[in-house]
């Protein structure tokens, strides 16, 4: 069988206040494209789809005709919920999905036989797919209690919590001739972050051992890292990326697609086609004349400025460089706290003075923003 394996759409992204709508409706045409020329079986979208729980009627719209699109390839539809979906917002769409053949699972169910879904492929290969969205910690411990696999103890780990629940998913993983297969949306220690994730998701206690997952699947379909890449595991188990570079911290990363052919037989064979609708994001460096000189690249910029901070400064390069979404000074330029600046005492001296001090500390000594500071003062004290 082949399958398409997707996630991480976060359709509805604001970058630096510009909405990426129009690239998305591009991306995922391409995501699109690329289905209707492999003919998979099986699309899988590993969670994320939305970059918001609380996404817009647009973003809603956007991803249910790309769902729609991509069965109408005649390719099965799986998604699942990610940390920054609305679990019960994608359950509550359940209905039109089953209407429109697409399985959606947006958070965990209390039926865990909800999480097993099987298919035939049109020449016969059968297969089983364990699909697990996103758990947080409190919800990885009412899983396990609802599928009775004893009392969640104070001192087991999420991972202890999560490789317990995959179990109780896959453990019907031990028939021959079908195609075992498992998607979810997680961390897995040692896998590099693409950049633009949630922290708080990715850190912490939320990291688990590749060896949760089965030695009997076929191949391990998961989401939550923006970067391509595969994992050493007990199975085949990869990340496919997010199709675009959600932000700056992804501007390295090969926006794609994974395309896998596998049989109960035979091991899975994975490739990458690159999905390249949507804008680079890059950085840039320079002084106010070098920024001139750049060539108009067709990207989102963040821009680092090698001048001293002055008012207006931020106009003037957006208009040497329209398509720069952050302008900061270069970090290099900005003097670290307590490196020889003159710390400013508190105590019988005026607000004015005070500002006076932290803007040199801040190597920002310009008249104009002490005027306006000026102005603001006199505003308030009166």
């Amino acid at each position: 069988m082949k399958i398409l394996h997707t996630s991480d759409w976060h359709v509805g992204k604001v970058l630096k206040g510009r909405s990426r709508a129009e690239e998305h409706t591009a991306v995922l045409a391409g995501v699109i494209d690329i289905a209707r020329a492999e003919q998979p079986d099986l699309v899988i979208v590993a969670g994320d789809l939305y970059d918001t729980a609380a996404p817009t009627p647009e973003a809603t719209r956007l991803v249910t005709r790309a769902l729609t699109a991509l069965r109408r390839t005649g390719a099965d539809v799986v998604a699942i919920g990610g940390n920054h979906d609305n679990g019960a917002a994608l359950d509550a769409l359940r209905p039109w999905a089953e209407a429109a053949g697409i399985t959606l699972r947006g958070s965990v169910r209390e039926n865990p036989d909800e999480h097993v879904i099987d298919g035939t492929t049109a020449g016969g290969e059968r297969w089983r797919l364990a699909a697990l969205p996103f758990l947080s910690q409190r919800y990885a411990v009412r899983a396990v209690e609802m599928y009775e696999l004893t009392a969640a103890e104070a001192n087991q780990t999420y991972a202890d919590h999560l490789r317990r629940v995959l179990g109780r998913l896959t453990e019907s993983f031990t028939e021959a001739g079908r195609v075992h297969l498992v998607t979810a949306h997680l961390t897995v220690t040692g896998a590099a972050t693409g950049g633009g994730e949630r922290d708080a998701h990715t850190v912490l206690g939320y990291a688990v051992p590749a060896t949760v997952f089965p030695t009997t699947a076929h191949y391990v379909a998961l989401g939550h890292l923006h970067r391509a890449q595969r994992v050493d595991g007990p199975c085949p188990v990869r990340y496919s990326g997010s199709p675009l570079a959600v932000d700056f911290g992804e501007q390295e990363n090969v926006p794609s697609v994974t395309i896998v052919e596998v049989t109960a037989d035979t091991a899975a064979r994975v490739r990458e086609v690159p999905v390249t609708a949507a804008a680079a994001l890059r950085t840039v460096r320079g002084t106010l004349a070098q920024l001139a000189e750049l060539d108009q690249p067709d990207a989102w910029l963040r821009v680092y400025v090698r001048e001293q901070p002055r008012a207006g400064l931020r106009e003037e390069v957006q208009e040497l460089l329209p398509r720069a979404l952050e302008i900061r000074i270069d970090p290099e330029l900005v003097p670290a706290p307590g490196s020889g600046t003159r710390v400013a005492q508190r105590s019988g001296r005026s607000p004015r003075d005070l500002f006076a001090d932290y803007l040199a500390s801040r190597g920002h000594a310009d008249e104009d923003v002490q005027r306006l500071f000026d102005e603001l003062l006199e505003e308030v004290d009166h």
